[in-house]
């Protein structure tokens, strides 16, 4: 005996600090679905969950960045008193617009002309035209930036531009663009276009988390035309057997100068260069009041899973919510239950084409529950939905980057584009319904026929996407 404990009791005693400091420390700052993942792992392999926790159990970034962030707070707030000196906004639409630019840092505006293209290949034709007549800047800001036949059709355009004398930029998402980062770099580089990374991830140096990335496709032509939305610069058939279908909006007018600042400000976070101090304020191009709500780790709360929250709580009539992947909180939920339960009818429209397994067997976990609360489930056939949209009565819509999940709004940066006219909406809601059109609804007493394995799976997916 030599009086020393033996590494078995080491060890032991060492799960239990780790089980012990897991209460005190995952619950900071995180969902109680994510807490109760983390929990549930980390009791039941406290060593392998602490590891998991430390890689990727944090959504927040480094110190730096929210340094940098916080310095870019005067320059945003400089445009927003420019941009509200055009025309008046609504009396209905003030409430929304007060809490968006609270979230975001960024006004609503009327005056502006919006235009929606569901086309795919139609956006990428249209962003080449523009960028064809482009006399001053061309910033792309996008997730994916491929370097097959799509993007080599944009490179080329951008080439053209650099050879009249514009300055062009591109900023690319490191993990979403991983499959043809080289490539598209290369090409860029060769096109005497200035590139850069969105959130590089560095073994070594640790600056962020693999999984925090910039998922906002933001695209600005001499400041005055810009395009928001769901499509990157990819073939749109780049997954076999999936074809993606998009939403875009293309807008001119005041809230332009909004989607400058934003992508300036993304620039400066990476580069570490102040952003141009002045951003003009494109003039009044139309009738349509818009509004950019910027959102993500940055910010101190989740923008557009707050403002969708609120909405749905205010909803009178109608509301569909169009998504590719659908793993809400109890929030998002709670208030689409409470909404069915006033009398408001609900359509949830998510693709019935599949293109990752595991996030569409954790959506599959919520459907019974939604059903039996009344919320109608479309299943779009044929195309991979990837487009984010929202229409709440005939009063406001959203068109953006942010998938209604747990990683658009806690992980992701995000841009979502909020349109508070008549007829802005109404053209978001005409766009919907065609997707209910080309859907089948899902039928509870069909739905609950499934296997009892599959529902397990189901379940156990919903639980692991809770890891954040």
């Amino acid at each position: 005996m030599t009086g020393h404990p033996d590494f078995e009791t080491i060890y032991y005693a060492c799960e239990w600090a780790v089980r012990i400091g897991a209460l005190a420390v995952v619950p900071l700052r995180r969902t109680p679905a994510a807490t109760r993942s983390w929990l549930l792992l980390i009791f039941f392999l406290p060593i392998p969950g602490l590891l998991l926790f430390l890689a990727i159990g944090s959504p927040r970034f480094p110190a730096w960045r929210e340094k940098r962030f916080k310095a870019l707070l005067p320059f945003f707030t400089d445009i927003a008193t420019r941009q509200k000196g055009g025309l008046p906004i609504s009396e209905d639409h003030l409430s929304i617009a007060a809490l968006a630019e609270k979230l975001g840092h960024m006004p609503a505006t009327s005056g502006n002309n919006c235009e929606l293209l569901d086309d795919y290949d139609g956006v990428i034709d249209r962003l080449v035209a523009d960028i064809g007549e482009a006399r001053h800047t061309v910033h792309l800001l996008v997730y994916i930036f491929a370097d097959d036949a799509t993007g080599r059709r944009v490179i080329a355009a951008l080439a053209d531009a650099r050879r009249r004398g514009v300055e062009c930029r591109v900023m690319l998402d490191s993990v979403g663009s991983a499959r043809w980062r080289k490539g598209a770099i290369r090409l860029l580089s060769e096109a005497d276009v200035e590139v850069r990374e969105a959130l590089p991830f560095h073994v070594i140096h640790n600056r962020t988390r693999r999984d925090m990335r910039n998922h906002r496709k933001l695209f600005l032509i001499d400041g005055v035309i810009g395009y928001a939305g769901s499509q990157n610069i990819v073939d749109k058939d780049f997954r076999t057997g999936v074809v993606n279908h998009e939403l875009a909006a293309r807008v001119t007018g005041p809230v332009v100068a909004s989607m400058v600042a934003l992508v300036e400000a993304d620039w400066s976070l990476e580069t570490g260069t102040p952003p141009d101090a002045v951003v003009t304020i494109p003039p009044v191009a139309g009738q349509a009041c818009a509004q950019l709500l910027p959102s993500g780790a940055d910010y101190p709360l989740e923008g557009f899973e707050t403002l969708l929250v609120w909405q749905l709580h205010r909803a009178e009539h109608h509301v569909i919510v169009a998504t590719p992947y659908f793993i809400p909180d109890e929030d998002v939920l709670g208030a689409m239950r409470t909404a069915v339960a006033r009398g408001v009818t609900v359509d949830l429209v998510v693709s019935a084409v599949v293109d990752q397994p595991l996030v569409s067997l954790a959506q599959c976990s919520y459907y019974d529950d939604l059903l039996k609360a009344g919320i109608r489930v479309n299943l779009f056939r044929d195309y991979l939905l990837h487009a984010k949209n929202v229409s709440i009565d005939d009063r406001f819509a959203i068109v953006g980057s942010s998938n209604v999940d747990l990683r658009s709004f806690q992980l992701n940066e995000e841009a979502s584009l909020l349109l508070l006219d008549a007829s802005s909406v109404a053209a978001v809601r005409a766009i919907q319904q065609g997707y209910i059109d080309g859907s089948d609804k899902l039928d509870l007493a069909t739905w609950r026929q499934r296997p009892l394995v599959r529902r397990l799976i189901e379940n156990i997916a919903a639980l692991v996407s809770s890891l954040l």
